[in-house]
């Protein structure tokens, strides 16, 4: 998408949960881990903007191996941070996380709302937040954030097929999709005895696409010396078992499900405010149905994730 906006791109990826055949071919690779963001962005290398997305997003994993997450997703940005200052990038757009704001205290959820993450992947996404604001401050960085809710969907088009394939896999729609195309027998929902309407955990879903523009439109809105923080999702709750509703109509397949433990981290709504960003960004999701979202991703799913399992 920004190579269709005339934009020149340098994808800087160690790959580690990436995969090589997703990468756009106008696209310049450099294999390097966001640590040594210092040996790409140099000064004479004529950067006018970073989009940063390199993290660990497990929320789970992030309560057994607080390190790792702590390392990759803060000390990685901070050495990032710093290699754009030396380089005099002007922009930086942020991916950081409904996560921030854990057990929400008011729905749907502000970008004020009080910010207390019950997971360290929260915590590490915060504490990059806050450093962006203070770079924006010091030292008259143009700053966004996009605190992304649940991701959902595929982009499908242009020759690329970019869609859901975690290794692990960790996120509710691909694993539902997993149980319809019979590669698992069942799903695990985590708790069923959460304050909602069935006992299951509320999410807010995005789609891929609608995500990418409003990084385009963020990039054009950074401000320097400001640190602007946008929500983005649909404004819409839907919890895990109306999910799974939504998978079983729309591949034809029956999905089982078990009950298991609620993990530990997981707020029971989160559900986003997305009004700011339809306000100063003009950004309004194409694709806001689930429908919509399940549908390109079992696209996605049919022709790649089982082509290659064959």
């Amino acid at each position: 998408m920004l190579l269709d906006h005339g934009h020149q791109v340098t994808v800087l990826d160690d790959l580690r949960t990436g995969h090589r055949e997703a990468l756009a071919p106008d696209a310049t690779h450099v294999e390097l881990p966001v640590h040594e963001a210092v040996r790409v962005l140099t000064p004479d290398a004529g950067f006018d903007g970073v989009l940063h997305f390199a993290a660990l997003i497990a929320a789970g994993e992030s309560m057994i191996r607080p390190e790792l997450y702590w390392h990759t997703n803060t000390v990685g940005s901070i050495a990032l941070i710093d290699a754009v200052r030396a380089a005099r990038v002007p922009r930086v757009v942020f991916s950081s996380t409904a996560a921030v704001y854990g057990n929400p205290t008011e729905l749907p959820i502000p970008e004020t709302a009080v910010k207390a993450p019950t997971s360290t992947y929260g915590a590490t996404k915060l504490a990059v937040d806050m450093a962006l604001t203070s770079e924006a401050i010091a030292h008259d960085l143009a700053a966004v954030s996009l605190r992304y809710f649940n991701v959902a969907g595929a982009y499908l088009r242009d020759g690329l097929a970019i869609g859901e394939r975690h290794d692990p896999e960790t996120h509710l729609i691909p694993i539902a999709l997993d149980v319809a195309a019979g590669r698992r027998e069942k799903l695990q929902l985590f708790g069923d005895d959460y304050p909602t309407v069935d006992g299951t955990c509320v999410r807010d879903y995005i789609h891929v696409e609608d995500l990418a523009r409003a990084h385009l439109l963020a990039l054009d809105a950074a401000t320097p010396g400001r640190h602007r923080i946008y929500n983005l999702g649909n404004g819409n709750g839907f919890t895990n078992r109306q999910v799974v509703d939504v998978v079983r109509e729309v591949t034809g397949h029956p999905v089982p499900v078990e009950v298991a433990p609620r993990r530990e981290g997981d707020p029971a709504e989160l559900v986003a405010s997305s009004a700011l960003a339809r306000d100063e960004l003009g950004w309004t999701p194409a694709k806001p149905t689930l429908h919509d979202m399940v549908g390109d991703a079992w696209a996605f799913y049919r022709e790649h994730v089982t082509r290659q399992a064959a």
